[in-house]
């Protein structure tokens, strides 16, 4: 069977109100513990939507603290050189709404972020935002509007962060998926050797 919810209400009739303090954890600016947060992590997730509300999620990484605090309502997120689809830059000349997901490795908890973006092709700070000599092509700037740290259950949940049950050989290869949706007229092996060697020396 299957049932729509289709108001607020239904919903909550499911779930429940919020606990108190889960409302309360909310901030509109940054603070210490966020800031320190920002500067363990070296991997968020960055949502952002179009103009007609059609979504994109893109995963960022860098060394831990990437994501620079420039103060206590601004984050900047450098970009790094990458397939160039550029879809979620697309979507902040649209909607400059974003949200973002900051993890720090081993940790269950989370750190979520919510604010308006503006992309700089440079910036006064830029220099900081370098890695390995290379200035970010993009600076996604990021003007704070809600700031909480998320609690850990998805993470022991899923298990993510123990060895024990992480199964990679679960699915086959990037090489194989690549040969099969994206290169079908390449060779496997020259785009097993692009993944084992070549990938990881064009990093920057």
């Amino acid at each position: 069977m299957r049932t729509e919810i289709t108001t607020e209400a239904a919903l909550r009739d499911l779930l429940g109100q919020p606990m108190q303090r889960a409302l309360d954890k909310e901030r509109q600016s940054l603070t210490t513990e966020h800031r320190d947060w920002l500067a363990a992590s070296p991997f968020c997730l960055v949502a952002t939507s179009d103009a007609a509300g059609r979504l994109d999620v893109s995963p960022k990484g860098d060394p831990a603290g990437f994501a620079l605090a420039l103060d206590d309502s601004t984050i900047a997120i450098p970009e790094r050189l990458g397939n160039r689809r550029a879809d979620g830059f697309v979507n902040v000349l649209q909607n400059p709404h974003v949200g973002l997901l900051f993890l720090v490795p081993g940790r269950g908890d989370t750190l979520r972020v919510n604010g308006r973006a503006t992309l700089l092709a440079d910036a006064p700070y830029a220099d900081r935002l370098e890695v390995k000599g290379h200035r970010p092509a993009v600076i996604l700037e990021v003007q704070v509007e809600q700031v909480f740290f998320h609690c850990a259950k998805a993470f022991l949940r899923s298990e993510l962060w123990k060895p024990e049950t992480w199964r990679p050989d679960a699915v086959m290869s990037r090489a194989q998926i690549a040969k099969n949706l994206e290169r079908p007229d390449e060779p496997l092996e020259e785009i097993e050797a692009y993944y084992s060697t070549q990938y990881a020396q064009n990093l920057y």
